[in-house]
Parts: structure tokens; sequence; C-alpha cells
């Protein structure tokens, strides 16, 4: 199933069907990674990375620490739908695919500064 991206009118289908979505704490600026992927009409999120930690920002129970990163799973059950706040007050989120990084709203251009974007699998 690909993945399908949209903030308002605009909109981008990617052929995809795993990806990660990385950002950094606006206040903390420590990167946070998930691992997703697309299984039938569901987003699974299979991991979690925290590139260090901080206020608010302690590792979840079982996380491990590896080279400095807390890696771990989460107990997010599957979701239909990401909503993600694209905004010039904060950092923006970042779509990585096979270990390449972008930014998300360089998927959908021509996005208003402040506007949700939404990730889903596509419709057959």
């Amino acid at each position: 199933m690909p993945l399908c991206l949209a903030a308002g009118a605009v909109a981008a289908t990617l052929a995809i069907d795993t990806f990660t979505l990385a950002w950094v704490h606006s206040i903390e600026k420590i990167r946070w990674e998930e691992d997703w992927r697309v299984e039938g009409r569901q987003l699974v999120l299979d991991q979690a990375r925290i590139r260090g930690s901080g206020a608010g920002m302690e590792p979840p129970p079982g996380a491990v620490l590896e080279h400095g990163v807390w890696r771990y799973r989460p107990t997010l059950p599957p979701q239909a739908v990401l909503r993600l706040t694209h905004s010039p007050h904060a950092g923006g989120y970042e779509l990585c695919i096979a270990d390449r990084c972008a930014p998300l709203a360089a998927h959908l251009p021509g996005i208003d500064n402040t506007t949700v974007i939404e990730i889903r699998s596509c419709p057959p």
C-alpha cells in the first residue's frame, strides 16, 4: 500500500510501505525518531528512538540505551491517520525513506505555514 500525505487541498502519494518520522524537541533540542509501516489500512509504529533525554523526555520503561540512543517499542495501537501540526513556531517534521531524510513539508509544496498534515495508508 502506498502512503498518502495531505494538508488542506495539497496532497501527495509516496510508493513506500515503511518510513521514519523524525523531529527535534522544541525545548530540549533532542531528536526523536519513530519507525512506521503501512499494514493494510493502518499505520503501525514498530520502534522509536530518543537521541538523549531531558525534562519531560524520560525514556519509557523497557527502553534500552545503546550508544547514547534510547530505543524502545511503543505500545500505541495501529493508527488510521497521523495528524501532525506544521508550524513556523516549532521545528518541522522529517520524513525518512531508506535512511534518506527530508522535511515532511517538502513533499507538499505550497502548504500554508500553519496547517495540519495528515499521513495515512492510501485507499486501494
